[in-house]
């Protein structure tokens, strides 16, 4: 399929009070086939049809998606859920009722009403209620279920701004709708109920211990940190795949003691200048002040104490540094417990698996 020459439109939304008529001709443009960026309370969606499997291989032609990467089919109540998934564990409408509308995506059986170019070929589909009003009101008003990966060129940071978005899609799909910064910064939490028990495939804005509370014990796929085997077929978006890169190369620097991984970057980065490279550094408040002063390029991505902090701005602290023109960056992690597990998960995407582990 060609891409299409679109005229891309980016209309403001108030999140508060969504704007009807705005809404509306965003719902007719989903019905026609057409492609929609809209805010979730995670990052911006790139939306269609979910029913429709020509608007959604428009999907993979816009953001250079590979095929058999699967995508997640948003609905707007979780009573829909009977209407398009034949098989539905016992424990879904407990998790329902804690965490939707909210960053939680099930994995589950069925889904035969969905096209192959939703679920990657698979027996299974990913479905989720967004947590955010524009997405719901889009949703509703266009009257079939909504297939959304993030809003950006494949690879790329997320999108948590319509700015974003523009920048990796203008010109290839038709609508964006503009409300505001999204929320929790990085993607849903993916949770596989398909096999005997529960396994995170992609973690998020749900952590394990939430989901603990309602299942009990909960696995993690070796894939979060691992990444899938070039031969494997991804069962949910952000397993196989180089993701959230920026331009410049990426390497995470990890460990237990946050002091050595902060002098692990600094030797780097002074080797690295006297090779007369321009080094980015992603930092945290309390270790920025380590590197300022010295020439480094150094974006500061919230408080390493406080993850939350950290997923909301880190895709933008991403693309920062595409606009600051560094040659490499080096890239601080940060303890994976609750949030840091999924700010991890995204940055040793980020680096390609290109990772510094300091045990000493």
């Amino acid at each position: 399929m060609e891409l299409a020459n679109c005229n891309t439109r980016c209309l403001p939304v108030d999140p508060a009070h969504p704007e009807t008529g705005l809404i509306q001709q965003a719902g007719v443009v989903l019905r026609q086939g057409g492609l929609v960026a809209f805010p979730t309370e995670t990052v911006y969606g790139l939306g269609a049809n979910a029913l429709d499997a020509r608007a959604v291989a428009r999907i993979f032609v816009a953001k250079g998606r590979p095929r058999d990467n699967p995508l997640i089919v948003h609905l707007d109540s979780p009573g829909l859920l009977g209407r398009y998934i034949e098989e539905i564990p016992s424990v879904v409408p407990e998790l329902a009722a804690r965490f939707w509308p909210g960053p939680l995506t099930l994995v589950l059986r069925g889904g035969h009403a969905f096209p192959p170019e939703v679920t990657g070929g698979l027996g299974t589909v990913g479905v989720r209620v967004p947590g955010h009003p524009v997405a719901l009101a889009l949703i509703r008003a266009a009257g079939v279920p909504v297939a959304a990966p993030s809003a950006n060129a494949s690879g790329r940071p997320s999108p948590t701004t319509a700015g974003h978005v523009l920048e990796d899609l203008a010109g290839k799909i038709e609508l964006v709708l503009d409300g505001g910064p999204t929320g929790v910064g990085v993607e849903s939490t993916v949770l596989d109920l398909s096999g005997p028990r529960p396994v995170i495939l992609r973690p998020g804005g749900v952590t394990r211990r939430d989901l603990e509370e309602v299942l009990g014990p909960v696995a993690v796929d070796p894939a979060v940190d691992g990444g899938a085997g070039p031969g494997d077929r991804p069962r949910s978006p952000g397993m196989k795949y180089t993701h959230y890169a920026p331009r410049a190369p990426l390497v995470l620097y990890a460990g237990p003691d946050h002091r050595q991984v902060a002098a692990g970057v600094l030797a780097e980065a002074r080797r690295l200048a006297a090779g007369g490279r321009k080094v980015g550094i992603l930092a945290y408040s309390e270790t920025a002040p380590l590197y300022h002063g010295q020439g480094y390029t150094v974006v500061v991505a919230g408080k390493r104490s406080d993850p939350g902090t950290v997923a909301a701005v880190l895709y933008d602290s991403l693309r920062r540094f595409d606009r600051l023109g560094v040659d490499v960056i080096l890239a601080e992690g940060m303890p994976p417990g609750g949030l840091g597990l999924a700010v991890m998960n995204r940055l040793y995407r980020a680096a390609g698996g290109h990772v510094v582990t300091i045990n000493r």
